[in-house]
């Protein structure tokens, strides 16, 4: 998948899982229930009330028709008096009729009204014989049933003449019922939709005015994120929006005071490891005097006596390092850390680090020579110093050192043949002092050295990363750029902050 297709795929994402469209789907769903529901019951109520209307009047005129035409008939009538009776009932505006009995000469009589429209083999065998069984029982009724003929809607009705006279069926159409229902389910269906639209539009307006100081509050959690710790929130009205706008405020406000307190502790601190390594270069530096003399005259020295000096001058150069790297990090941490760039050979610079500290016969070097990059010398130094010197004294040998050039990056890795670094030690190698074993706390190691060397290669806008060999000790990898941001134009770049801004 590309990444337009990506970001499409997550702004379609970002849009069906929101509670914008959730909202509004609720509404519109209990809109549909709601008008669906009303609907219905109106539709069967009309219907209902339409069908017992239109049913009720043809009925009672059909009663009357028959106590009318038919009730005045014969007991055994012919049948041209059946069809005379069936043509004053029957007629193509009303309904049609049939009219059976049994002839004088025992024979069978159907007098229909309109034998093409209506005649016995329409009328439904179970309403038959339902008016035959009324019948049997003495009484006058009028039954009838609602059938479909040729998928079209009509109402059949029968009943028994005088006792023991004729039956009479008859057939009216209700197709005129059924277009004025099908014009009020269409009617019905419209509201139903307009209803479902303005449910719709509904949620909307409520989703804004609901979902805008959610929108609100979400913005001020961004940007307090952000750093922006006076971020708050405009508070209006009583209900559970305003409640958690102010609960927000509250917090921030904490947060904030929180965050002042621990920034002036910090601070406080950095000043104090500040001055006090700055007021012990002054001792230390008459100490190292001394201890320059005395390692001069060491060999003259009693010798019962002469271990103890040693002794004093390395750990008085100790405390010199640590006190210079102690001010090193403060400047990092105060953010003053200024480069002082210059291009320069990258090789040439590697190996002058490496010829200062005699380590030239225990380091295979593999740097092509005219590599050339902007960078601050000091400051590579000081990360190769630390890096090599961290391979020399936990790794093992051989220990190789290689550069190569990635793009528009420099890459120096640094190998050894030790054990390498145990997995839990990893995340943590570049934390200040950090040493994986704990019970050598008096190593001659302060801690720092891995950590300067991150500031170092930070304040370049590059990194170093820690990593095992498959075959076998460590290897930490160098990444710098071989311009500084600020010389090839791109964003993001402090010297006093690392990569992107981001503050060291």
């Amino acid at each position: 998948m590309s990444q337009g297709q990506g970001s499409r795929f997550s702004g379609l994402l970002r849009w069906t899982t929101s509670l914008r469209l959730r909202l509004v789907a609720v509404f519109a769903l209990v809109a549909l229930t709601a008008a669906v529901a009303v609907s219905g019951i109106a539709y069967w109520l009309n219907r209902d009330a339409v069908l017992t209307r239109a049913q009720n009047s043809t009925l009672n005129d059909f009663r009357d028709s028959l106590q009318r035409n038919a009730a005045s008939l014969p007991v055994e009538p012919t049948c041209l008096s059946l069809n005379n009776a069936a043509d004053r009932i029957g007629g193509p505006d009303t309904y049609q009729v049939v009219l059976i009995d049994t002839t004088p000469d025992n024979g069978p009589c159907a007098a229909p009204s309109d034998r093409d429209v209506f005649s016995m083999d329409d009328v439904p065998a179970s309403l038959q014989r339902a008016v035959n069984t009324v019948h049997q029982d003495g009484d006058y009724h009028l039954l009838w049933e609602r059938v479909s003929l040729q998928s079209r809607p009509y109402l059949v009705a029968g009943a028994r003449i005088n006792g023991d006279g004729p039956t009479g069926y008859m057939l009216k159409s209700l197709e005129a019922e059924r277009k004025d229902l099908n014009s009020l389910a269409w009617s019905l269906s419209i509201a139903t939709l307009l209803a479902l639209i303005g449910a719709a539009l509904l949620a909307q307006a409520a989703g804004s005015a609901v979902l805008r100081p959610v929108r609100r509050l979400g913005e001020a959690a961004q940007r307090l994120g952000e750093g922006h710790l006076d971020t708050r929130l405009k508070v209006s009205g009583t209900d559970e929006l305003a409640e958690m706008s102010r609960t927000f405020n509250n917090a921030a406000e904490a947060l904030e005071t929180r965050v002042e307190e621990l920034s002036a502790r910090e601070a406080a601190s950095r000043r104090f490891v500040a001055d006090m390594s700055h007021e012990l270069r002054t001792p230390l530096t008459a100490i190292t005097a001394v201890t320059d003399v005395l390692e001069d005259e060491a060999e003259a020295l009693d010798p019962m006596i002469a271990p103890a000096v040693r002794l004093v001058v390395s750990e008085t150069r100790r405390l010199n390092e640590l006190v210079e790297t102690l001010m090193e990090v403060t400047r990092f941490d105060a953010g003053t850390a200024k480069l002082r760039v210059d291009e320069v050979d990258v090789a040439d610079m590697i190996y002058a680090c490496m010829d200062a500290r005699a380590w030239l016969d225990s380091v295979n070097l593999d740097a092509p020579r005219g590599v050339l990059a902007t960078l601050d010398p000091r400051r590579l130094d000081v990360i190769m110093a630390n890096l090599i010197g961290n391979a020399l004294k936990h790794g093992g040998s051989p220990v190789r050192v290689s550069l190569r050039v990635e793009g528009s990056q420099l890459v120096v890795e640094v190998c050894d043949h030790g054990p390498g670094i145990p997995e839990e030690v990893l995340p943590h190698v570049f934390d200040r002092f950090y040493k994986a074993d704990a019970s050598r706390a008096r190593s001659e190691g302060s801690g720092l050295g891995l950590s300067i060397a991150m500031e170092n290669a930070h304040i370049h806008g590059g990194d170093i990363t820690a990593a095992n060999r498959p075959g076998g000790g460590a290897v930490f990898t160098l990444r710098l750029p071989i311009r500084p941001a600020e010389d090839d134009g791109s964003d993001g770049y402090d010297p006093a902050r690392g990569p992107a801004g981001e503050n060291r």
